[in-house]
Parts: structure tokens; C-alpha cells; sequence
């Protein structure tokens, strides 16, 4: 316990756990607070309203990851570890998944990349949104674009900053997200979907539990919605191992880099080479944007 009554816990996991790739993987999103050198990351949490940051450091190694966390209310305490924990993946057996790609063509990627875990978006609901923000638009404006989001209408705490509750975002009008250079379309996808999470009926806690086609008919429903989103959201907000989003324009890229194709490949393509990469086909995808970020 630290003076100011927050938790000083420490946590050790199976290895291989590599966060100084997770840090460079997070460092992209200028929302994110990074710092390389101390191996550190703040994390923005909310819980019952109450948001709080949580100071993760690593100060293990790969083969033996520890991690220190602080910053959390001792009441918080079992929430707050359990939500980093999910976030970092520090419960999924990397080692197993790293040997079932030492058996396909991406075994020389996967080592490059040794121990790279398919880290979470900060919450659920910030997911989406960034999902829906990032929606046709190049890696470096869909950045900018949502770092004026959050600035403009979420807050600020502990020098973090926390993407707008859904009920600030379900007041905005669209000609306020129009002024940061949102398309029309997007403000509206956006504070439509801050309702349906505002009004309960979007509840992302339900929702975790679902399969993935659960998951998929209920997102699907809502404007602004296709598969690319939810599939994106399957992985980065809930973690789920086997997606392979073929229409992704970044692992599209990287196969055609990877394999030196003369055109980007095409769907069946795309399907043959992945075949050999089932049930983690998310930490392929990931593995294949690494490879060209």
C-alpha cells in the first residue's frame, strides 16, 4: 500500500510475455501514455463512474514477465487486476501459441515477433467508438481524428485521458463532430451508438459472454456497424482468438509484401494461405500488421 492509499501489487506470468513490444505496439495511439524507457503504460479505468489510473511497469524479461501495478484504490483492488489483467492477456499461454506457428509459414514472423500478446483496447465501449472513427481513413488522420475527440469532449485525469462516458457523447449534435472533421455519417454512427449504450441497451458486460456470432448479430444492428467493425471489436475489445479480417486493407498489404504477390491477394487467396493458422488466426492477423507497421 502506497502512501496515498492506492495498491502496490505485483503480478508474474508465464513467459514468453515480450511488453517491450506491447509498449511500442501501444506508443502508435498518441492518446496512449507510454513511456518507453521505464517500461511503463498509465492506464485509464472506470469503475461505477469512478475513473482511476492504473501505472503498470514491467520489470521482468520475456521468459520471466513480472509486472508492478499501482495507483488503485484497495476497494477497486480485485476489479482493477482482473481488468489489466484481461486487457495485457497476462492469462493467455503464449508459449502454445507461438509452438502451433512454428508448424506453418509463419514461423520466422512469429519468432521476430517472440512473445507479442494480442493486447486489448482500454474498454469496450471506447473500442467500438474507435473502431467506427477509424472506419476508411489512413492509420495516422484516424489517430488524429479521434485524439481530437477525446480531447474536446472526453476529460482528463491524473494527466490521462478518458474517452467521453457514453451519455456526454449521446447529448453531442453531429455539426459538433462535423467541426473536428468527423463525416456526417460517422457523427451520426458515433452518438448513435453512445444511445444505445447510454439507455442500457448496448450493455458491453452482457455482451462479453456472448459467441461470436452473439457478439455479431448485435452489433451488426447498429448504423455505421459491418463486419470489418465487428470483427476488429472481437479482437481488440474481448480478445477472441480465431478472427482473420479479410478485408482489412493492412493485412492485406502485409500478405502481399510477405509472399511478394504482384497484386494485393484475393479472398480465396487469403483463405488458403490461413488455413493452416486456425484457432489463432487473431494473433496472425496481428503478427501480419506488426510485420508492416
Amino acid at each position: 500500500m502506497l502512501k496515498d492509499g492506492s495498491l502496490l501489487e505485483t503480478i508474474s506470468i508465464n513467459g514468453p510475455y515480450n511488453f517491450d513490444l506491447v509498449l511500442d505496439r501501444l506508443s502508435l495511439d498518441r492518446l496512449n501514455h507510454v513511456d518507453i524507457a521505464e517500461r511503463s503504460v498509465k492506464v485509464p479505468l472506470v469503475f461505477d463512474q469512478k475513473p482511476m489510473v492504473a501505472h503498470v511497469k514491467a520489470v521482468g524479461t520475456i521468459d520471466q514477465p513480472k509486472f508492478i501495478i499501482s495507483g488503485i484504490e484497495d476497494s477497486f483492488r480485485e476489479r482493477a487486476i482482473e481488468r489489466v489483467t484481461a486487457i495485457f492477456q497476462w492469462n493467455i499461454p503464449l508459449e502454445s501459441i507461438h509452438r502451433h506457428f512454428q508448424q506453418t509459414d509463419l514461423r520466422t514472423l512469429f519468432e521476430q515477433h517472440y512473445g507479442t500478446p494480442l493486447v486489448l483496447e482500454f474498454d469496450p465501449y471506447s473500442c467500438l467508438l474507435k473502431c467506427i472513427i477509424h472506419q476508411q481513413l489512413n492509420l495516422s488522420f484516424a489517430h488524429t481524428l479521434t485524439e481530437r475527440f477525446v480531447h474536446t469532449f472526453g476529460f482528463e485525469k491524473d494527466g490521462i485521458w478518458f474517452y467521453p462516458l457514453p451519455e456526454r457523447v449521446a447529448e453531442l449534435k453531429v455539426e459538433q463532430l462535423r467541426e473536428l472533421q468527423f463525416s456526417g455519417r460517422k457523427a451520426e454512427y458515433v452518438i448513435g451508438i453512445a444511445k444505445e449504450a447510454a439507455s442500457g441497451h448496448l450493455n458491453f458486460e452482457q455482451l462479453k459472454d456472448g459467441s461470436n456470432q452473439e457478439v455479431y448479430d448485435q452489433l451488426i444492428k447498429l448504423r455505421g456497424v459491418g463486419p470489418w467493425t465487428v470483427q476488429n471489436f472481437l479482437m481488440f475489445g474481448f480478445g477472441r482468438q480465431n478472427l482473420f479480417p479479410y478485408a482489412d486493407i493492412g493485412i492485406q498489404n502485409a500478405i502481399k509484401k510477405r509472399y511478394e504477390l504482384e497484386a494485393k491477394p484475393t479472398f480465396e487467396e487469403m483463405e488458403q494461405l490461413s488455413k493452416d493458422w486456425a484457432p489463432y488466426l487473431s494473433y496472425a492477423s496481428l503478427y501480419l500488421w506488426r510485420s508492416i507497421e
